[in-house]
């Protein structure tokens, strides 16, 4: 795993500043710690951070083919990079080194932009083809690998894996993006299609972009999407057996590395999955290891234990305290935009522990959006039964009634929030998922923005972006829909950004087995009765794993890292909490009103509504801005 930085002159081929790239490079300094490298030619300049994981002696970066003509600078993993190299000898390309870094090089060399749709793996890298002086841009699939770009005002094209890469470039504007703290407050995350500066962009996941000199900056190009419009013919057993055989495939190809590689395990259906897999292939023990927490109600070692005595894995824990707040100003360094996922803190420990004693890690990232893991798919898929029933003209106006006058209860369970569940069906599906993902409502964010900030939004509303992404979706039914936009927007947006970051901080490489693309390609076929069935989502995962696996293990209630947000604000905290209304950054934005700030902080302290997660929000935006604007 690495870091990646470059210069690229649209205009004129200009000199490109060594110093200016040294510094964009150097800030990625702690995605590679094992070495640094730079390329320049008129008009362009490759920087490259490394983390030796492949070839550790001839896999150093930037990279040029024998004859100079392509040189890549390259974020990842090719998990079947043996398989193309093989092909590629054949047609006659000769290789220097055993990295897969070499054999993109020459697959793009061959098949041009179509060597895209042969690699399986985690991936944003930046080719420059000397021959015809284009920049060859691309992001993995899913969008495992970030990848950040802007233009500057000297007329070239600056991009790096991180913001702080283009923050080092003395260039960039940083007009804030209004419409992004928009999205931030609805989702808790800047999504993958914005970001909080105005003129940033991200390259959309399964995008490339063929930049040119003498030619405008062009559109990022898809190569790559989800499709949920097609089902499956075969039995459920034979498809179980399919299911089985991929997860084999993918769990087994990412265990290539020339460095210690271990697994994150919570205890959970995902990493147990995934745990079990490594242990059938691997010949020693698989280095395991979780994070417990001293309130019991959080805390998931003793299931992670079972599974690690199962499968005798080399176990490690270590138990996190529930007042680990401490971490807060280190995340927000590493996030560089605001990022309210509270997980990110354990998150973040665990990446930690698994460092001391691997330099690669498996994770079970992926089977939840794939498979439809989360509660929201389960009560999504149950309200869209109900919508089918009653026709909108009637919902909208009764059920919203009833919803509007119905007290309201987040203390209980979503199941018995009647008031959340009669307003979600009063809308329609895209509408009601939208809000039921969402951190902060419409309402809720309206009533704390200043009236300059309303005006300079004129009426935009994040959640626009799922129901688009819904509505547009290549899908069949509503469950399709959610899980469509949930990778989309979520899994790259919050799941991907907070294990990219939290790992490389440590310069630890994580690996996501469960989003091997054709895995995700078969879980969308699936029908939806082998996706949900009986309440619960996931469940020909789970019917694949029962001969791995126990049934309290995969029939126990789903938990994931949870932090005590809500108490740390009325505890430790609730100074923060009343500083953001007066003394903070974002009070001198001119984007909130004071006094509604000052009673959300209030009121939560006090104990008489629950405003944990919007503080959260508020905090890390703050610090956030501290950080990328001067206010």
């Amino acid at each position: 795993m690495c870091g990646i930085a470059g210069i690229f002159h649209l205009e004129t081929a200009k000199p490109v500043d060594p110093t200016r790239l040294k510094k964009m490079t150097d800030s990625l300094g702690h995605r590679g710690p094992d070495g640094s490298g730079a390329w320049t030619a008129p008009g362009v300049g490759l920087g490259h951070r490394r983390l030796s994981i492949v070839d550790l002696e001839g896999g150093a970066q930037p990279m040029a083919t024998a004859d100079e003509a392509q040189i890549i600078t390259f974020n990842g993993m090719i998990y079947n990079f043996l398989e193309i190299r093989v092909e590629l000898e054949a047609l006659g390309h000769v290789f220097a080194t055993n990295s897969d870094t070499e054999v993109i090089l020459y697959a793009y060399r061959h098949w041009g932009v179509d060597c895209l749709k042969r690699f399986n793996g985690m991936f944003a890298f930046a080719i420059f083809d000397q021959r015809n002086k284009q920049l060859f841009v691309a992001r993995d699939r899913l969008g495992v690998k970030p990848l950040f770009y802007a233009p500057v005002s000297d007329g070239s094209i600056i991009f790096g894996s991180e913001l702080k890469a283009l923050l080092a470039n003395p260039l960039l504007r940083r007009d804030p993006n209004l419409r992004a703290v928009d999205d931030y407050l609805a989702f808790g995350y800047v999504p993958d299609q914005t970001s909080l500066l105005q003129d940033v962009k991200k390259l959309p996941a399964g995008h490339y972009l063929l930049l040119e000199q003498g030619k405008p900056e062009p559109a990022p190009i898809q190569y790559w999407d989800m499709d949920f419009s097609h089902r499956h013919n075969a039995s459920s057993s034979e498809l179980e057996e399919e299911l089985v055989s991929l997860l084999k495939e993918s769990v087994g190809s990412r265990m290539v590395a020339d460095v210690p590689l271990g697994a994150f395990l919570s205890g959970g259906v995902d990493s147990s999955a995934v745990v079990a897999l490594m242990a059938e292939r691997s010949r020693q023990a698989v280095k395991t290891c979780s994070i417990g927490f001293d309130q019991q109600s959080l805390d998931e070692t003793g299931y992670a234990k079972r599974i690690a005595k199962r499968f005798q894995t080399d176990h490690r824990e270590r138990t996190v305290a529930s007042d680990d707040f401490g971490l807060i100003d280190t995340l927000a360094d590493h996030f560089d935009e605001p990022f309210a996922d509270g997980s990110a803190l354990p998150t973040y420990r665990v990446c930690e522990l698994a460092r001391e004693n691997v330099t690669v890690a498996l994770s079970g990232d992926g089977a939840d959006e794939a498979m439809a893991g989360y509660r929201r798919h389960v009560f999504h898929h149950g309200e869209e039964r109900v919508r089918s029933l009653i026709p909108q003209s009637f919902r909208g106006p009764a059920l919203g009634w009833l919803g509007s006058v119905y007290p309201k209860a987040d203390w209980a369970p979503r199941p018995f929030r009647a008031k959340s569940t009669l307003l979600s069906l009063a809308r329609s599906g895209p509408e009601g998922y939208a809000e039921a993902v969402g951190v902060t409502t419409p309402t809720g964010r309206d009533a704390i923005y200043s009236t300059k900030l309303k005006s300079d939004l004129a009426g935009y509303c994040g959640e626009g972006r799922m129901i688009d992404l819904m509505k547009n979706a290549p899908a069949r039914d509503g469950l399709d829909q959610a899980q469509y936009a949930d990778m989309k927007l979520w899994l790259p947006g919050d799941i991907l950004t907070k294990v990219d970051r939290t790992s490389m901080a440590v310069g630890l490489e994580a690996r996501e087995p469960l989003l091997d693309y054709r895995l995700m390609e078969f879980a969308a076929k699936l029908p939806t009765n082998l996706r949900v069935r009986k309440g619960q989502g996931k469940y020909l995962l789970k019917k694949s794993m029962e001969r791995y696996l126990p049934d309290d293990i995969l029939y126990r209630p789903k938990m994931g890292f949870v932090t005590p947000i809500a108490q740390w604000f009325r505890g430790p905290l609730a100074g923060q909490a009343r500083d953001i209304a007066k003394s903070g950054a974002l009070s001198r934005t001119g984007w909130f009103d004071e006094k509604s700030l000052a009673k959300v902080a209030d009121d939560h302290i006090s104990g008489k509504f629950d405003h944990g997660r919007l503080l959260w929000q508020l905090v890390m935006l703050d610090k956030s801005i501290q950080r990328l604007f001067s206010v």
